[in-house]
């Protein structure tokens, strides 16, 4: 038998999370693809509000960082759940 480091199964069943989560309605669905959207949708609004294409960017590229965060921290409420 291989030997598996308990991290790496909690960080693999973690991740395995999300499809169990679309079982439990509409709203995590729409959840995921409202996050998956998000920097297209901030730099569309930024350039219907007559900023520089850069700005635009910028601040679209800001919010995936923001994305990751929120991603990171449920990871890690995951992980503390399952220890």
């Amino acid at each position: 038998m291989i030997p598996v480091d308990p991290g790496t199964v909690t960080t693999i069943r973690a991740l395995d999370e999300g499809s169990e989560e679309l079982f439990g309605g509409f709203w995590p669905f729409i959840r995921r693809t409202l996050m998956l959207f998000l920097p297209l949708w901030v730099w569309l609004l930024m350039w219907a509000a007559g900023m520089p294409n850069i700005v635009s960017a910028l601040f679209s590229g800001l919010s995936l960082s923001i994305i990751v965060a929120i991603e990171r921290y449920k990871l890690r409420q995951m992980a503390g759940k399952d220890n």
